[in-house]
């Protein structure tokens, strides 16, 4: 149950934080533009979820684990600024972690389709 649910988590935040590749290979139908509208509302819970269940589940695969929590941190960089004592270091990981969003997006997007297999 658990991997199925941090599997979603992986697609959806794939989508989000990849939406600016995957517009481009979408073209005019703007199919990735429309899902990412409609998951943005949960990012938050989407980034906690990658978070904490690739935490729990990091036995089953190191790197689909270390993705999707560099995925979630990279979801909930808005809510650093509302954990003091952890803002700092959290905030400077997140803006090295920035330029490579869109590569960490599609990298989550990739793991999450390869878990369904």
């Amino acid at each position: 149950m658990l991997g199925l649910l941090l599997t979603i988590a992986q697609i959806t935040g794939g989508i989000l934080l990849g939406i600016a590749t995957l517009d481009k290979w979408d073209g005019e139908s703007n199919f990735f533009n429309k899902i990412a509208g409609a998951l943005v509302p949960f990012q938050t819970v989407i980034g906690g979820t990658l978070v904490i269940l690739a935490l729990i589940t990091f036995r089953g695969g190191w790197l689909f684990s270390i993705v999707s929590i560099l995925g979630g941190i990279l979801l909930l960089t808005h809510v650093f600024g509302k954990v003091p004592a952890l803002e700092s270091g959290l905030r400077q990981l997140s803006e090295k972690l920035m330029p490579f969003k869109a590569i960490i997006g599609i990298a989550l997007l990739v793991v999450g389709i390869l878990r369904l297999f």
